[in-house]
Formats: C-alpha cells, structure tokens, sequence
C-alpha cells in the first residue's frame, strides 16, 4: 500500500467525495481533505439515472455503499418510447435513480462520518495553496477542472461538442418508467429524456437538433420562458405539470478525453478526464469507477508513481469502451428526426442497438417480450 500523509481533491462531486471516501477509509491516518468552491447544497440539474446493471460494480466492490444507496433509489424494470401515435414498451431495460443533491448529501455524511475534511464555498485561483505539503493532489472537478487546466501539456485533452442541443429541466411529476419521448410540430422535431427520481419528481431533459433549436427560437429565450415553451411543447406528457429550471441552460454536449490521466503526483477523475454522453446513463458511474480503480491501485502498490502508472493502465481502457458506446449513442439522436419515419418497432429496435454494444441475440435475453413482437413484425411485413 502507498503510504500518504496527505491528500487534495478539488471538486465535491460523485467521483471527489466517493474517492475521498474510499481513500480516508483504506488509510484512516492519511489527511484527506476535499475542497469545493459551491455551497454543500448547490447541485445543478435534478436526477441521476443508472441502468439497471450499472450499479452491479458497486455492490462487487463497496457491498456497505449499495447496500445503504440502494433504498434510496427509484427502481422500474421496463421503459417506454413514446411516439406520436404509439408507445413502445421496452422489457428488461431497467434503470435506477436519484436525485443528484441527495445523492450528494449521502456521500457528503458518509465522507463526515469517516474523518474526511470538506471545504465547501472555497475558490482556488491555482494549486499553489493545497500541492507544496501534498502527497497526492486529486482533480475531480468536472468539465472545467483547474487540475487539468493547470497542467493542459501534461494531460493531453481533446475536446469537441455533438450538434444537438439540450436543456436540463425537472418536474412535480412522476413516470412509471425512463421514457423517451419524441414529438414533430411545424418547427421541427425534439426529444425528451424523463425519469422519476424521487416519489413525485422527475427529470425532464429536452434535446433538440441544431435546426428545430434555431426555428424554435430557443437561442433567445431565458431559461424560465425556454421551461414554459418546453412545457407546453410536451403537455401532453407532462398533463398538466410545469418543468422547473435550475441552471437549465441549452448547451450542446461536450465531448472530452484526456490522453493522460497522471501527472507527476496529479490524476484527474470523471469528467475532468472524460465524458459520457447522458444517453446511457454512464457518467456517474465511470466517476464511481474511477474512484474505486485509483483506491484499488493505491492499495495494490508500494510507490505512488507505480500505482499511478497501474491506475492509468488499467482504468482506461475499460472506461474508453463506455465512452465510446456513449459516443456512438448520442450520434443516433443527432438525426433521430429521420428515424421517426421508421414503424414504431423498427424505430424502437434502431434505438436499443444505437450504442452498438447490443446485437439480437443479446436482446432476446435482455428483452424478450419485445424481440418477440418485433421479430413477428418482420415474418408480418
């Protein structure tokens, strides 16, 4: 095991206070403190979404975690694509979710409980202030990561952006299942992601490709008139209830992959090194990986620079092939106007192997029920 005395994160996200977590609790003596410049009960956006076996790799390797995360959950076994006219119900695709601010006050009290120090509303201009006495400095602060910046040469990252737009909404309003919900007017074509993550909140996550985006006028709308438009765009989904803002800005979704991932006693974690499109629920869960793959090499190695170099090697192919899955995933939607001319099974059967980690033999496994009417579809048509 690396011996440390002490130990910087920045940045009090999922992959920040779970890698402090595991850190503290493998060496209870090491100092470890995490630093981030928002308040402890500043989130943006609403619910996080993980599929169904996603949360398998917690219950392998932090069994006490799952167990005390899972409750917490909303759970469903099935999902639903909704197209104008028709619904497909999708078996065996399930997911599991949770608000993001209360899935961070869970690790912000686990982080607490375990000895871990946590800084919140605490701005960093450089590293000078936490490296000179730091052993190991971890940058797990997001999209934007001063650790990254800081050492850009190093690092190595590549960074461009898919051309559909999307807002990050909520609403009062509960779904029996992750449903995905495609709509036409006379302006274009636009799509809503929208999941339940607490008894009677959800997620409402509105894309939109570049066109509809401009003949839809969002470019000029604010964030509370771009909820009212949306909202009324999906009234019938919603029946009724508005969609809430918070930070619901439209963007177009970075993508970014960091080359290096270490430099010399930095390691960048989660969307400071990498992202994953939200379209297969991944991106927590790779920051979760990351975290537990840097603690695993930590333990397994004697020198910091070895479990560095262990960490890198083995961490980043398996999250490349996620990343690149999430990648292939959100080029579907880039034109999924055009597949919205498809019958309903042959969209919904386009859908399910978007990522091109699915074939038809998996399917029949994974979904049964709906292998089965697609497949008497085809003998039909």
């Amino acid at each position: 095991m690396v011996r440390l005395k002490r130990v910087e994160i920045l940045g009090a996200g999922p992959a920040g206070l779970y890698g402090a977590i595991l850190i503290k609790s493998s060496m209870p003596r090491t100092r470890v403190r995490v630093t981030e410049q928002n308040p402890a009960d500043a989130t943006f956006g609403f619910g996080v979404v993980f599929s169904d076996t996603a949360l398998d790799f917690l219950q392998v390797d932090d069994p006490e975690t799952h167990a005390l995360i899972t409750p917490l959950m909303e759970r469903w076994h099935n999902m639903t694509l909704s197209l104008p006219g028709e619904r497909v119900i999708l078996d065996g695709i399930g997911f599991s979710a949770i608000g993001r601010l209360q899935l961070l006050q869970f690790l912000q009290r686990r982080a607490a409980e375990v000895g871990v120090e946590l800084r919140f509303s605490h701005r960093l201009d450089g590293l000078d202030e936490i490296e000179n006495e730091t052993d190991l400095v971890i940058g797990a602060d997001g999209l934007n990561s001063l650790v990254r910046r800081s050492d850009e040469a190093a690092f190595a990252p590549t960074i461009d952006y898919f051309s559909n737009h999307f807002a990050w909404f909520g609403t009062p309003r509960s779904f029996d299942t992750l449903t995905q919900t495609f709509i036409r007017d006379q302006q274009g074509v636009l799509n809503a992601h929208h999941y339940r993550y607490a008894p009677q909140m959800s997620t409402f996550i509105v894309e939109s490709d570049h066109d509809s985006f401009v003949a839809h006028g969002f470019a000029e709308m604010d964030e509370s008139e771009s909820a009212r438009a949306c909202a009324e765009l999906f009234s019938e989904t919603l029946q009724g209830a508005p969609l809430l803002a918070n930070n619901s800005t439209w963007r177009r979704f970075p993508r970014l992959w960091c080359e290096n991932w270490v430099s010399r006693k930095r390691v960048i974690l989660g969307d400071a090194a990498h992202t994953a499109h939200f379209s297969i629920g991944s991106g927590t869960r790779l920051a979760l990986e990351d975290a537990i793959a840097l603690v695993k090499a930590l333990d397994e190695n004697n020198d910091l620079e070895e479990a560095l170099v262990d960490f890198q090697q083995q961490r980043q192919p398996i999250a490349r092939k996620l990343v690149d899955a999430a990648n292939t995933s959100a080029r579907w939607y880039d034109d999924f106007g055009i597949r919205m001319a498809l019958p309903p099974l042959e969209f919904a059967f386009s859908y399910l192997t978007r990522s091109g980690r699915v074939d038809m033999e998996r399917l029949r496994v994974l979904s049964p029920g709906f292998i089965a009417r697609y497949e008497q579809y085809l003998e039909q048509k």
